[in-house]
């Protein structure tokens, strides 16, 4: 019997939609490996949002990001670790609407496997404050939106830069919102910017039209586009 190097016999290998991709998804099984001893829930999105969007960045169109997505969680499903099960719980949390549900299911048939701590709180957060923060003219509208854990743990917010007709320039995760906020208030207290509270309705309708009528985004984009996805979608004026 032949075992690759995912770990999965060769006969127990599942049928894919994309077979010539066969490589490139035991790899995300292998490194998902890494996942059980990343220290939060926040931590595994940010891991989670990146391989996705590794895998959307690379995929010539949406019909394409869908099958490899399918395959992506076909793969971790057969691959039976603790690693792919907790990456499964991400997907189902955090992933593409669309593939939530078959994350959900393919997690479910591996559950008795070892999970972290934070398990639970995977995609379990709750809106708070939005900033715009205005640079000049030029540089269009940076949009701040900050979320919480349940309880109030875990403040971080995402950060999404929009251009002229709120394209989008830049998608990033904020660990340290304070840190960000008080940078941002001494650039303005210099002159050098414009920061005030933004009306959250308002903005999760822009931020969701920029996020999900987009067919491709600068490359920077894409770590943090699974993770904002989510976030927006909590943001109320859906």
């Amino acid at each position: 019997m032949t075992v690759p190097r995912s770990g999965v016999p060769a006969s127990r290998r599942p049928r894919l939609t994309l077979p010539g991709l066969r490589e490139v998804y035991e790899a995300y099984a292998r490194a998902a490996e890494e996942l059980p001893a990343l220290p939060g829930a926040l931590q595994a999105e940010v891991w989670t949002s990146a391989q996705l969007g590794a895998l959307e960045s690379a995929a010539p169109h949406a019909e394409g990001r869908r099958a490899a997505l399918g395959d992506l969680i076909t793969t971790l499903r057969a691959a039976g670790t603790p690693g792919a099960h907790t990456f499964l719980r991400v997907l189902a949390a955090i992933g593409p609407a669309g593939a939530r549900r078959a994350a959900h299911r393919a997690a479910g048939e591996l559950d008795g496997l070892p999970e972290p701590p934070w398990a639970g709180a995977l995609g379990a957060v709750t809106p708070g404050q939005v900033w715009l923060i205005q640079e000049g003219p030029l540089d269009g509208d940076r949009l701040v939106c900050e979320f919480r854990y349940e309880g109030g743990a875990e403040l971080h917010a995402v950060a999404v830069r929009l251009s002229y007709g709120d394209a989008p320039r830049e998608v990033v995760v904020v660990g340290d919102v304070r840190a960000l906020m008080a940078a941002a208030r001494q650039a303005m207290q210099a002159e050098l910017c414009v920061v005030q509270p933004y009306d959250p309705a308002a903005v999760g309708a822009r931020l969701r039209a920029a996020l999900d009528g987009a067919e491709t985004f600068p490359e920077d984009c894409y770590p943090a586009l699974a993770l904002a996805r989510h976030r927006v979608a909590l943001l109320p004026g859906a």
